[in-house]
């Protein structure tokens, strides 16, 4: 304990001073080279760290541009879609309509077609019937004159019959 009682702050003796200054120097010289490697650490830690800032912001910017990208195309896609919609409504209008027309215009055909096959066959029924009326008139007759003529006059009615024919067909 004496040696610590002659030790005072304010009066350091010789040995003190070197010895303090020895282990000063030498902790300086290992902590100085251990620093400059804790020191470049440091550095080449902040500089990672910076470049990986700088492609996090990089890779936001890409981001919103392939947000912005994707909402654009988006937009495009339903206008198209709205676009190709309306295209196909007004087509399959008008394929409506022009099949109705066609329809109306065969039905048309069809109506007249029959109209006209109707006619045909009236015609023909009405010169039936005038045949067969002609041709029992001609029986009629022929039997009536046949009782009233004793000669032969057939061809003499024949002829009346076809003129009359020809009257009533025009």
């Amino acid at each position: 304990m004496l040696l610590l009682s002659e030790f005072s702050v304010m009066n350091p003796s010789f040995g003190l001073l070197f010895w303090t200054s020895i282990i000063f120097i030498l902790v300086w010289a290992v902590l100085g080279s251990f620093f400059k490697t804790i020191k470049s650490a440091l550095k080449q830690r902040e500089s990672d760290i910076q470049t990986a800032l700088d492609q996090a912001a990089q890779a936001r910017k890409e981001l919103a541009q392939l947000a912005e990208t994707q909402k654009n195309m988006e937009k495009q896609a339903a206008e198209d879609r709205s676009r190709i919609i309306a295209e196909a409504n007004s087509l399959r209008d008008k394929i409506l309509e022009e099949s109705k027309f066609r329809a109306e215009e065969t039905s048309k055909q069809i109506l007249e077609a029959a109209r006209v096959e109707i006619n045909n066959r009236k015609k023909e029924m009405e010169v039936t019937l005038l045949n067969e009326v002609g041709k029992m008139a001609v029986d009629i007759a022929q039997n009536i004159l046949s009782r009233e003529l004793t000669s032969n006059h057939d061809d003499f009615i024949n002829h009346q019959l076809d003129e009359l024919k020809k009257s009533k067909l025009n």
